[in-house]
């Protein structure tokens, strides 16, 4: 029972803090969806990625930094995991700063290759102008929530990230609705709440004394290898429904033009927070994972694994039962036109699908970066994109042009759920392996 309630108390702040950064994700579409219609929903769609690729380093440095400061704790190594989250704080700062130059010299290239064309790509260019700008605070923000998590506090990692969601929602209202900013408005509006995040993050951690940037030139190497190791699994984890997206906003432009796409937005948004719920399962566990691993108690951690593995299905079943009851008014929600509206009811049956498959991958992939087993986390975090694009190359001329795009994803999803399984599997046996004796 003691593990049970330990697991809960990490993870139900973790998961809640992950449906908020999910309808975060969805804000700038509700918002500039009912003040601009179908081109703005199409433009922070098709722009977003962009935006995604900033959380997610964040998220990835962040927990890769959290992985090796917990493991290390467990230990008792005191001195490499301060280390660590110096290190991790070094490598958030530079990616921040790397990025908005990056970005803001790269803005027009980067989003001709996300599909964006004429209005799409004016309106774009100044959306992604502004996130630029304010790409260090998304950076921070992100990257030091995992930190809190790990130093037990999941309950403040939580209200770290509602106080940055509140704020982008009145923010969102005031610069897009009442000053009628457009996409601009909402790009100051997330970057601003961003970095409220951020700010109540750093409180937490300069209360607790946790936060420090003395790391020896000697040792920065290393430690920065050890967290970027870790943390290419999470990055990806996080970019994986972006990815999907890139990859189906090309292919949907091939088969079903500009509406396809804005019906995959309204489906984008619903399921990226589903994916992010599941997230928060796998990366609420994380710090007990980790710590049984340092201690070398495999039995707890799998104890920990199977309450993540049950928890995050009974979460995705759930989303999928509400998500069709409401499925014929998601496209309302975002400001879509009838046409759009209609079709997304019709097409989001074929994604839910997947959900249940979703949630074993995530899991297992969360379990494994947990435990430092970063060759297996890879495999997991960037074959499923290869299916897809596999199948999608395949299947639509074949059987049926854009509703095969949409059970493409599906396919690969199942697949990718398979794999995992597989992969957990060896994983298992290997560690029984080592505690046989000689």
């Amino acid at each position: 029972m003691g593990d049970i309630r330990n697991f809960f108390r990490y993870v139900i702040p973790a998961v809640l803090s992950f449906a908020l950064s999910g309808v975060y994700a969805i804000v700038d579409g509700f918002f500039v969806g009912n003040s601009i219609g179908d081109l703005g929903l199409s433009t922070i769609n098709v722009a977003y990625p962009i935006v995604a690729v900033i959380q997610s380093l964040g998220t990835g440095i962040g927990m890769g930094g959290a992985v090796c400061y917990s493991i290390h704790k467990a230990e008792k190594k005191e001195t490499e995991a301060k280390e660590a989250a110096a290190g991790a704080l070094w490598l958030l700062i530079l990616s921040g700063l790397i990025l908005t130059f990056s970005i803001l010299l790269w803005n027009p290239f980067l989003l001709r290759m996300l599909g964006a064309e004429g209005q799409l790509l004016l309106l774009g260019e100044k959306y992604i102008t502004v996130i630029a700008l304010g790409a260090a605070l998304q950076v921070m923000g992100t990257g030091l929530v995992p930190f809190i998590r790990n130093h037990g506090n999941s309950f403040y990692a939580m209200v770290s990230m509602t106080a940055g969601f509140i704020t982008n929602i009145i923010l969102d209202y005031l610069f897009v609705w009442v000053l009628e900013q457009g996409v601009a408005g909402a790009a100051w509006a997330t970057i601003i709440g961003q970095g409220v995040t951020m700010l109540t993050a750093l409180v937490y951690l300069l209360h607790q004394k946790q936060f420090t940037l003395y790391l020896p030139i000697a040792d920065m190497r290393a430690v920065s290898a050890a967290i970027v190791k870790i943390g290419i699994a999470p990055f990806g984890l996080a970019m994986a429904p972006n990815i999907s997206l890139m990859i189906i906003n090309r292919f949907s432009i091939l088969y079903g033009g500009e509406k396809a796409i804005a019906v995959y937005a309204c489906i984008a948004y619903i399921i990226c927070i589903i994916y992010l719920i599941l997230q928060g399962v796998g990366d609420g566990s994380q710090p007990l994972l980790s710590l049984y691993y340092g201690e070398k108690n495999f039995s707890r951690m799998k104890r920990i694994r199977k309450s993540a593995y049950s928890f995050s299905l009974f979460l995705s079943l759930i989303s999928c039962i509400v998500i069709y009851l409401t499925r014929e008014h998601l496209g309302v929600l975002f400001g879509a036109s009838k046409e759009v509206t209609m079709e997304t009811a019709k097409v989001i049956p074929i994604f839910l699908v997947s959900i249940p498959f979703a949630a074993v991958s995530r899991i297992t992939t969360a379990s494994f970066y947990a435990a430092k087993k970063s060759a297996f986390s890879y495999i997991l975090t960037f074959t499923e994109p290869l299916f897809m694009s596999a199948f999608m190359l395949i299947l639509p001329p074949l059987l049926g042009g854009q509703i095969m795009i949409w059970w493409s994803t599906v396919f690969a999803g199942i697949l990718s759920a398979l794999l995992a399984l597989f992969l957990k599997h060896q994983a298992d046996k290997q560690e029984t392996s080592k505690k046989l004796p000689a």
